[in-house]
């Protein structure tokens, strides 16, 4: 039997008429992460075509991802990418399922030219315009008046330590030994403690990119910055998105200043209160203990196969560290 991912190229192949496109299309595997993406070329003609993975997010969640997309577009807010619509008009279509995989929903973009940051530049910069970005979603996503039937996920509390935690249980990730298990069970105390006194309201929580990563920002030959991939979208605290930017380097010894620069960035469109200041370091681990559950869910994937061997007693460690800074053993 072939690999599962080339029964889905084919069949993502086959459905390439979905859309109008240029003759004779190819097809690219560029990225297997929560989705399948693939690079469509016809000629002059290039789109980037994601495949969802299936039972992630519903068609109405898609949806709605796509509606603040198409928002920020339309007031300038940031350079995100246009959605290309099938032959139907829809933005979303759907892959018959087969050969042992179910349906999922597909959505095709623009193609945008360009690289993610250099993580060999200064990044000092970088994070800064990280944040200013940041800010500059943040101020649209409260003041926008979201469309009737608006739906997606939330990242709090329930939806990373709850019984059905979006990325699942952190214990059932690899290499959580007995030791790790007790550290990260006193970290789980106080995170919640400290973010339920926090709270959520309209002031500190609303609707975020929550993955705003080096890796899904695009700087195009002409210096422009992109935002992509906004398929963890939802609401959430706003401060998150700090943590998202450090996403598995959380351990970096630089990142106390990429913390500085991110906060120098926001704060030259909206000041931060220094309340969602002081639970910055509480965002990031809770991101880490999120991602370390997420290891465990999607172990099938490269990607998490390669840190899952130090991600546990590596995010002991950290856990350790605030625990100290917090005077909560």
């Amino acid at each position: 039997m072939l690999p599962i991912h080339n029964i889905l190229d084919k069949a993502v192949f086959a459905s390439l008429d979905c859309w109008k496109l240029p003759a004779n299309p190819n097809l690219h595997l560029l990225n297997v992460s929560e989705n399948y993406t693939y690079l469509v070329e016809a000629g002059d003609f290039k789109a980037a075509l994601r495949v969802h993975r299936p039972e992630y997010n519903s068609e109405i969640e898609i949806r709605s991802e796509l509606d603040w997309l198409g928002s920020l577009r339309q007031s300038k807010t940031v350079l995100t990418p246009k959605v290309i619509r099938g032959t139907d008009g829809r933005r979303i279509q759907k892959l018959a399922g087969g050969d042992g995989f179910p349906s999922r929903h597909m959505v095709m973009f623009e193609f945008v030219a360009g690289q993610p940051p250099d993580e060999k530049e200064n990044l000092y910069a970088i994070f800064e315009q990280l944040g200013e970005i940041s800010a500059h979603l943040h101020h649209h996503s409260r003041k926008w008046k979201q469309p009737k039937n608006f739906m997606r996920p939330h990242w709090d509390l329930d939806t990373i330590f709850g019984p059905l935690a979006r990325w699942g249980n952190w214990r059932d990730a690899p290499f959580v030994t007995s030791d790790i298990s007790q550290i990260l069970c006193r970290l789980e105390a106080v995170l919640t403690e400290r973010l339920n006194s926090f709270g959520t309201d309209s002031r500190r929580f609303g609707l975020i990119h929550a993955d705003m990563r080096l890796a899904n920002l695009m700087v195009n030959p002409n210096g422009e910055t992109w935002v992509i991939d906004f398929d963890d979208c939802g609401f959430g605290w706003f401060m998150y998105d700090f943590a998202a930017a450090v996403s598995f380097i959380e351990d970096d010894e630089r990142v106390p200043i990429f913390k500085e620069c991110w906060i120098k960035g926001y704060e030259r469109q909206q000041k931060i209160p220094l309340s969602a200041r002081q639970e910055m370091d509480t965002m990031m681990m809770l991101r880490r203990m999120a991602l370390l559950a997420w290891v465990g869910s999607r172990i099938e994937s490269t990607e998490p196969q390669k840190l899952a061997p130090t991600f546990a007693a590596a995010t002991a460690r950290l856990a350790e560290s605030y625990l100290t800074r917090q005077n909560s053993f």
